[in-house]
Parts: structure tokens; sequence; C-alpha cells
């Protein structure tokens, strides 16, 4: 929040306008801003929010059990404590190289255990204060703002490629191996989520469904239940919730350039970034002349909305007008390098975020441990 303030004050001595700042970020980053958007705190310090690959309500992006992670934690670097206080005022004396591997992300304890999701445990809470209340009860805080927000088409690839490593491998992916993500994933809601969301991933599989087909449906999944329902559900809950402002939904699908996946992958996550920031330009001889009418796109939707709050209208002239995200109507942008007017689509990926939204939110969560329940809404 200091540096959101500083920049509102400072911006001007850099050739910014105080009254026309827009904040973006990509992942953790674009939660970031989401999250800002958020805050009550944020009022009059930005005008407008762009968010590429994640959201606040991306269930990796809030930690929901703080105290049980500070626990963890306080074990690892000597400061388990019966009484709380006394915990956290160990901690707080403690080295903060030793805190910070203890919280260090290893990939390789996961493999066969779980789901990497998991292993994002550092992140914001609902305190009280910066994020009074769950984020979805926050959008009332952003209807001042314009907002952009989109993923990538494989954003989950790379996660699921870690929780199911023979999608990237010749060997068979399994029913079993399936159904074990998915059980990772819908934890908090047992097995009756298990069958009922293999069931509507694999309705197109048919009775011998190719292999190709099974391996990117475990990429569809994690990439719909990290990140695109997460941000469709946000784009949605900014255009209820505007005052004025302007909502942009889009899908970066330009097939990944990262070599040895599979033909079916297209865009991993953060692949988007070397295009936005100029990369094909910069270093012409690794690319080729679509990448960099691909770049010269999305730098020209981004600038443009940065300094009008319209992709489509400003000083950049784009191949194609993008339609606002809107209450009752819910066009995308499909961005690659051959954009034109026919890559205006409509309801992403209606039919799973219509699952995610209803079907799976009705379904009874499963009573955690009594320490959990104990320590969960401990801020």
């Amino acid at each position: 929040m200091v540096e959101q303030e500083t920049g509102n004050r400072n911006i001007e001595a850099f050739g910014g306008n105080r009254d026309n700042i827009t904040i973006f970020g990509q992942s953790a980053g674009a939660a970031s801003v989401s999250f800002q958007m958020l805050s009550p705190y944020s009022k009059g310090l930005f005008r407008r929010a762009i968010s590429q690959c994640g959201v606040a309500l991306s269930p990796w992006a809030l930690q929901r059990q703080p105290m049980a992670l500070t626990k963890k934690i306080a074990r690892k670097v000597g400061c388990w404590r019966t009484d709380v206080d006394e915990m956290v005022t160990c901690l707080k004396m403690s080295d903060p190289v030793g805190l910070t591997m203890a919280g260090k992300i290893d990939v390789l304890l996961i493999l066969g255990k779980g789901v990497v999701m998991d292993l994002l445990e550092l992140s914001p809470v609902v305190d009280g204060d910066f994020i009074p209340d769950e984020p979805s009860q926050l959008f009332h805080n952003a209807a001042q703002f314009d907002y952009l927000a989109g993923i990538n088409s494989m954003d989950g690839h790379f996660f699921a490629g870690v929780d199911v490593p023979s999608i990237n491998m010749k060997n068979a992916t399994t029913v079993a191996q399936v159904k074990g993500l998915l059980a990772g994933l819908t934890k908090e809601k047992g097995n009756a989520a298990i069958d009922s969301a293999y069931s509507t991933y694999t309705s197109h599989w048919g009775s011998v469904p190719d292999q190709a087909v099974v391996k990117k449906t475990v990429a569809d999944i994690e990439t719909d239940f990290l990140f695109l329902v997460p941000t469709q559900i946000a784009l949605q809950l900014h255009a209820n919730n505007t005052s004025g402002a302007r909502t942009y939904s889009y899908l970066f699908n330009m097939k990944t350039r990262i070599p040895g996946f599979p033909r079916w992958v297209e865009a991993e996550h953060a692949e988007d970034l070397q295009y936005l920031f100029g990369k094909p330009f910069s270093t012409p001889l690794v690319y080729f002349p679509r990448h960099r009418d691909l770049s010269g796109y999305m730098i020209a939707y981004w600038t443009n909305f940065a300094r009008t709050g319209d992709p489509s209208n400003g000083d950049s002239k784009v191949p194609a007008p993008w339609p606002a995200f809107t209450k009752y109507r819910h066009p995308y942008m499909i961005i690659n390098n051959k954009i034109s007017k026919s890559s205006i689509s409509y309801d992403l990926r209606s039919y799973y975020v219509d699952y995610w939204t209803k079907t799976y939110s009705l379904l009874p969560t499963i009573k955690r441990d009594q320490e959990e329940e104990d320590t969960a809404t401990v801020y």
C-alpha cells in the first residue's frame, strides 16, 4: 500500500499523471493487483487495473488457515508454544533467513502426494483491515476502476505437469490419475465432488478417448480451477458492481514457444509477458514476424486501456474493436497473432464456469478436523 501512495504522490516527476494511473500484474502480481482494487484503502490512488492470469478469488491467492500455517512454521524454527502470544513473540525474534526457508516451496515433496496448489501457502489473509472481508464481498470497492483481466489458455499446464507428470510423457495418463488430481483440488467437498467433476470433464471423451484428449483435459482442469473460473467470477462481480467504470475480458491462446511440450499445448503460464514487454522487437533473431505482430497488438491494446480506459481507443492503432464485458453480455478477445473482428467470442467456457460456480459450489463442504476448525478463523 505504501508503494501505491508513493507512486500516486511522485508519478508526475516521471512524466505521469496522478489522476490516470494504471496498475497491472501477472500471476501472483495479478492477484496483488486484484487485492489492491478490493481494499478500501485504494480509493483515489489509481484509476485502472489489469490482472493477467490471477485474481484475488483464485484458490491459491488467499491463505484461509493462517494460524495453522503459523504453527507449522513455528515448529520448523523452534518457536512452538502452547501460548499463541508467546509463539508469535518468538517468531518475531527469529532469524529472517530461517523463517524464509521454513516457508520455502519444495516441489519435490508434492510429487505423488497431493497438488501443487497446497504448497502455495504464504498468501494474503482476510485481516479485517486491508482485506476486511471475503474478496468476493469487496467488489463495491472496485466499482471506480476500469478493469481488464484474462488468462492464458494453458495457464494450468505447468502445475498439471507436476501433479500428473504423465501428461507430458509418452506413457498413458490413467483414469485413476485424473481422479487423483480432482481429489486433491476438491478435497473440501469430498468424494461426491470427485465423481461430479470427473463426469463433467470427461463427457466428451467417448468410450475409448485418445490420450492427447485425456492429457489436455488434465491441463484444462487445472487451468479452469486455478485461473479461468476465478477470473470469470471476478469479471462478473466487477461488471455487476461498476459505477461507470468498464470491464474487459480476454483469452490469450498463442501456441507455446517452449520446446519439448506436446502438440496440444497452447499458451503456457507467463508466456504473455514476452509479447507485452516487446521481446520480439528487442531480440528479433529468436522470434518470427507473427510474434512481432502479436507483440504490437498487445502493446497497443494495453497502452490504449491505460490511457483511455478502452483498449480499442487511444493513440495506438488496433486490429479489431474490443467490446466491454457487461452484467448481461460476456464478450472476450481471443489474443494471438491473427486478431480480427472474428476474434471476439462470448461466454468463455461457460459450461465449466457454470459447473464450478453452481453445481460444485452447492455440494456440502466436509467438516475439517478440530484443530483446523479452532485455528482457521484466527487472524
